[in-house]
């Protein structure tokens, strides 16, 4: 037995597969990405606490002795060990390694692919239909928001409709993730806030964040998955901008269908809030970068083709 792997018996660490399994779900509850393990991390200590380890396992050190340098390295065993089930989730392709990662985010860190999220949602009995309301990113996910945000801001010719975009029966893998691509993409730029009311808010567990990623231009009536057809609402203004209760002005103040003066005084309203009228005239919150604001020619289309006004 090596001197490693008698200090992990002695000391009695956790096996690599353990260290695998807490891995990949502190991974999911991450939103897909965690940090390289250096000292001093906030993720390498709350790995420890997973495990409940005590002070000697958390600041044991393996020593190298260089006899041509006449010196002695230390590395940590637990940072050693977390590498090893680390590098042995990303020779399975469960996650990719921070070089890769730092490709596509400039951050090097290690993050789920697609396979890798499958298995956290199965070690945990989570269904797989969930994914696609969930924050979590993965790497195959990353390169379409990377795509998506790189993409240079079209001009006035810039049409949002697609109609290249066929119905689809039978929705692929590559569409699904797209889809979550366009969506986190839209609640990023957006930072995770409603556009119209800026309510930002998470699920206790953290898995969830209550802000969607509309299309301006429906997706049902093939609108496209970018940025400038897109706006990230909470789900009250989504469905009444869906619906035709608002629109957005071409400076991108709300706009309110004449509609709504004919409802009645209780309706539309929490409490003494009212979440149409409260918000007429308002600028919406945009992103903090001016190439992911939404489309004139996409806003344009929705006040004509889906805000409701009836004829005078």
């Amino acid at each position: 037995m090596s001197y490693e792997a008698n200090m992990l018996k002695d000391l009695r660490m956790p096996s690599k597969d353990e260290v695998k399994k807490i891995l990949l779900i502190s991974l999911f509850n991450h939103e897909g990405t965690i940090k390289e393990f250096n000292s001093n991390q906030e993720i390498v200590e709350e790995l420890a606490s997973q495990f409940n380890l005590n002070e000697s396992q958390r600041n044991a050190y393996l020593e190298t002795i260089y006899r041509k340098e006449n010196r002695v390295k230390k590395s940590s065993l637990w940072h050693r060990l977390l590498f090893r089930a680390a590098d042995s989730l990303a020779q399975e392709k469960l996650i990719s390694r921070p070089s890769e990662t730092f490709s596509l985010t400039n951050k090097k860190e290690w993050m789920l692919t697609e396979l890798g999220i499958n298995k956290a949602l199965k070690i945990q009995n989570i269904s797989t239909v969930k994914k696609e309301f969930l924050p979590t990113k993965s790497y195959e996910v990353q390169k379409v928001i990377k795509k998506l945000k790189e993409s240079p801001r079209p001009v006035s010719n810039y049409n949002p409709v697609d109609n290249s975009k066929l119905p689809i029966k039978t929705v692929t893998r590559e569409a699904k993730i797209r889809s979550r691509g366009f969506r986190l993409a839209i609640i990023e730029a957006y930072d995770k806030k409603c556009a119209v009311c800026n309510l930002k808010i998470q699920s206790p567990n953290n898995l969830l964040w209550e802000v969607e990623a509309a299309h301006i231009v429906p997706h049902s009536l093939r609108g496209k998955d970018d940025i400038w057809n897109g706006i990230a609402l909470c789900r009250l203004h989504h469905w009444a901008f869906d619906v035709g209760w608002f629109s957005i002005a071409d400076n991108y103040s709300v706009i309110l269908s004449n509609k709504v003066k004919s409802l009645p005084s209780s309706n539309s309203k929490i409490s003494d809030f009212d979440i149409l009228k409260n918000f007429e005239n308002k600028k919406i919150h945009l992103p903090k970068d001016n190439e992911f604001y939404p489309h004139k020619n996409a806003i344009v289309w929705h006040r004509e083709n889906i805000l409701f006004n009836e004829e005078k």
